[in-house]
């Protein structure tokens, strides 16, 4: 389908839309409060293909691959609560400050994105309009909720990288992120390397910051959570088989890490 230009500005989604939020175990009693900011692929009617090649939107400029089949597994396993975006991060990525120039990206790695060309300050607003801020307005009542409640909240942030970029191999099969907090990727970095099968980045093949970052930075630190990001090599979780896998791994490390936290009174 080809870019629909003749569309009024000033709404994206419409008829036949999927909502950008998908959520699983809203009432969990889990203390883990999973994201997934890269979970879909969908692109709004209204925007067509984004004049790319169909080849190009199934590769990771347009998605998390594989996080999907982890994040809706390791929701069940844990009893935890789920919160995803479903959109394409070609439309709007949301976990990019509005100011990052990727946020709305016009080249993704070696790709143009023509139907993110010159776009108005109007088509700009309702992709974040419509997309960003039904995400994180969703996240945040969560986390208000639990808050409330008393439920303790430990942020999970869910994604997935290549094995090879900018044709430099990574080594890692998953990384923990963080940015100011380290007591939960320091738990996690060592029950990963306990395993003893897996290589495991600190803060590796990315770091968070506040310049390119958002769902961290805004909803775990700037809440005061115990946070970590998590990031799987996307090989690992291709297919329902890895993705199985690596629920079953992270499922059983996160209950092990329960326990430490509870322990040190950093969840009560």
């Amino acid at each position: 389908m080809a870019l629909d230009t003749a569309r009024a500005t000033d709404q994206l989604l419409g008829e036949g839309d999927i909502p950008p939020v998908h959520e699983v175990n809203a009432q969990a009693t889990s203390p883990f409060l999973l994201t997934s900011d890269h979970y879909g692929r969908v692109l709004p009617h209204a925007l067509g293909d984004l004049g790319v090649a169909e080849s190009e939107l199934t590769r990771h400029i347009a998605w998390d691959i594989g996080i999907a089949g982890v994040a809706d597994r390791l929701a069940e396993m844990l009893d935890a609560h789920l919160i995803a975006q479903r959109y394409s991060r070609l439309v709007i990525d949301c976990n990019r400050p509005a100011a990052a120039v990727s946020s709305i990206p016009v080249m993704s790695e070696a790709t143009a994105i023509p139907g993110n060309e010159a776009i108005s300050d109007s088509e700009r607003l309702a992709r974040r309009r419509e997309i960003f801020e039904p995400y994180h307005h969703r996240i945040d009542a969560a986390i208000d909720r639990r808050l409330h409640t008393k439920q303790p909240t430990v942020l999970v942030s869910l994604h997935s990288f290549t094995p090879v970029y900018a044709g430099v191999a990574r080594p890692w099969h998953i990384g923990a992120l963080y940015n100011r907090d380290a007591v939960l990727p320091k738990l996690l970095l060592k029950h990963l390397r306990a395993e003893g099968d897996l290589v495991v980045g600190d803060n590796e093949p990315y770091a968070v910051n506040d310049l390119t970052d958002y769902t961290i930075p805004v909803h775990g630190e700037a809440r005061g959570l115990v946070n970590t990001g998590i990031e799987i090599r996307q090989d690992l979780i291709a297919d329902q088989f890895g993705q199985q896998q690596w629920a079953e791994r992270l499922a059983r490390v996160f209950a092990e890490i329960e326990v430490e936290l509870r322990a040190e009174r950093l969840v009560d």
